[in-house]
């Protein structure tokens, strides 16, 4: 009789974040092992993280779904807008502003303000005009949405990184929310089935809501 071979991920999320994987009562992380069928085991002390999963049962995907989310916690997301990621389509990208700016504490403290904006302003632009949910947590930006609202968010970023000004950016988000809310309309409009049950779903927002704020991201 063949051994059962079984898949295993290890990762390492900030100590001060394994109290949110885990949950209240370890919900949370149950909730993360029903959804994607796998195991995890969480070292409070160390922050480090074991994902497990059974090779050849279930979904094989659902480790790595798992290890996304983990990450997303893990950098400062809510479970609940990590949880986002369980939607088919949907991807985190992990920006490190220590690669674009050094070691300066100074330096990376005025550019994640820049980024955040005032009480928060300037990320719920950016995820409001992109369909994204941001997170900025320690020398990190996240960014979780679809592949083209990822990039986006990611360039608004860029330019806020580099010094441009705020009013510069707002105005490249509200002309790349147009392109994407034109290329969203012309797949509707390739998929009939789609535009059809559009038509019987009177006054749907195709924009979705705005990322809950919940616990406070950033820090």
């Amino acid at each position: 009789m063949a051994e059962k071979t079984m898949s295993r991920i290890y990762l390492k999320i900030p100590v001060e974040r394994t109290g949110v994987l885990i949950g209240e009562g370890g919900g949370t992380k149950a909730e993360l092992e029903r959804g994607t069928g796998t195991r995890i085991t969480v070292d409070g002390k160390s922050g480090e993280v074991v994902i497990e999963s059974d090779a050849g049962r279930g979904d094989p995907s659902g480790i790595l779904k798992a290890k996304d989310i983990i990450t997303a916690i893990g950098r400062g997301f809510s479970p609940q807008r990590a949880f986002r990621l369980f939607t088919e389509g949907q991807m985190i990208e992990v920006i490190d502003l220590k690669e674009v700016l050094g070691d300066s504490r100074n330096q990376l403290l005025r550019v994640k303000g820049r980024i955040i904006g005032e009480n928060g302003k300037t990320r719920r632009i950016i995820e409001k005009l992109t369909g994204t949910v941001v997170s900025v947590y320690g020398h990190t930006v996240s960014i979780i949405g679809e592949y083209d609202e990822i990039l986006v968010a990611k360039e608004a970023i860029s330019m806020l990184v580099k010094g441009a000004m705020h009013g510069a950016v707002y105005k490249y988000l509200n002309s790349a929310h147009l392109e994407l809310k034109k290329k969203r309309l012309s797949l509707w409009e390739e998929r009939p089935e789609l535009k059809e049950g559009l038509e019987a779903d009177d006054g749907g927002d195709e924009e979705g809501e705005e990322g809950e704020e919940g616990e406070k991201e950033g820090g």
